[in-house]
């Protein structure tokens, strides 16, 4: 199907002013850009807020707690913000966090992990873990009710995927749950996918090869099931996953594939793409309605896993 209006009605004004590619910024440059595409909402409330941060391998992680209104205790999403590994933060992630919050009644927490180029993988990882393991191990003090579940978009999908490897392979937490949104799961950027949607739908071909360059220059490493979860040598006894795709995004057909991949192995998994809409299509999930059923559709996953 074609671009949604929303969607169109936003390229066709970007279209009137131009701003410079991601591929011709800096690392920091991008993530400033990054940072007025996606700011914080603190106006849309919830139960509460807390930064604080938690110990890891390479230094303290900051973390930002969502609670939801009431009592509790209730479920915990670890979340992974998205930016290829290079941009993004706790204000990025905000409003996302924030909506799930309030619509799957869970404690969301936002881990504001390490960023390539000045970390290369696997640090990111290794934070992300870190930060699995702590929130698992400290349910009491986040109000959680020990029902656990990791997600992410983009490369937090990815990040989110890899926690479960990592979890199943060294007995690590458990985990009740993966939400993959449009997730990064492999470096190969050749599929189909990659080739209809390369430019012209925000995410491009040339800025993956820009990320992965930043995150894992060294090729041979990208194979690595923790850098490219979709190599893993099994796929078997992972958590439930809902992988979340777009139409219009050069990783659509790596989630589906990783969603069939899961399944042939015996993991439960749900694929759905969502037609007509493109990349990050969370981010707008407050404004465009053609993005709301989507994100509501994953927080009532979310919500029936970890009631179970």
């Amino acid at each position: 199907m074609p671009l949604v209006p929303e969607y169109q009605a936003m390229f066709d004004a970007l279209a009137e002013e131009p701003g410079p590619a991601i591929t011709d910024l800096t690392p920091e440059e991008a993530r400033e850009m990054y940072r007025l595409m996606r700011p914080a909402n603190p106006d849309l409330s919830v139960g509460g807020v807390v930064d604080r941060a938690v110990p890891g391998p390479h230094g303290d992680i900051p973390i930002r707690i969502y609670s939801p209104e009431g009592e509790g205790p209730f479920p915990v999403l670890v979340n992974f913000h998205g930016g290829g590994w290079v941009f993004g933060d706790l204000d990025t992630a905000d409003g996302v966090c924030r909506d799930i919050c309030n619509t799957a009644n869970c404690v969301v927490v936002s881990v504001d992990y390490r960023m390539a180029p000045e970390h290369r993988f696997p640090v990111a990882v290794e934070d992300c873990y870190a930060a699995t393991c702590w929130v698992a191990d400290n349910q009491v003090v986040i109000n959680g009710s020990g029902r656990l579940a990791v997600g992410g978009e983009s490369a937090g999908g990815n990040l989110a995927a890899v926690m479960c490897l990592k979890a199943r392979d060294e007995a690590g937490p458990d985990i009740h749950f993966q939400l993959l949104l449009y997730p990064v799961v492999d470096a190969d950027m050749t599929r189909q996918s990659y080739v209809d949607n390369a430019e012209g739908y925000l995410l491009e071909t040339k800025t993956m090869h820009w990320f992965w360059d930043y995150y894992c220059p060294d090729e041979t490493k990208r194979q690595d099931p923790l850098a490219s979860p979709l190599r893993a040598a099994s796929h078997a006894n992972l958590p439930p996953a809902l992988v979340v795709t777009a139409e219009f995004d050069p990783l659509r057909d790596e989630g589906e594939l990783y969603a069939a991949t899961l399944k042939a192995a015996g993991t439960e998994a749900q694929a759905v793409r969502y037609d007509g809409l493109i990349h990050d299509f969370f981010a707008t999930a407050q404004m465009f309605q053609a993005s709301r059923p989507g994100f509501e559709h994953a927080c009532e996953t979310l919500a029936k896993h970890l009631a179970s």
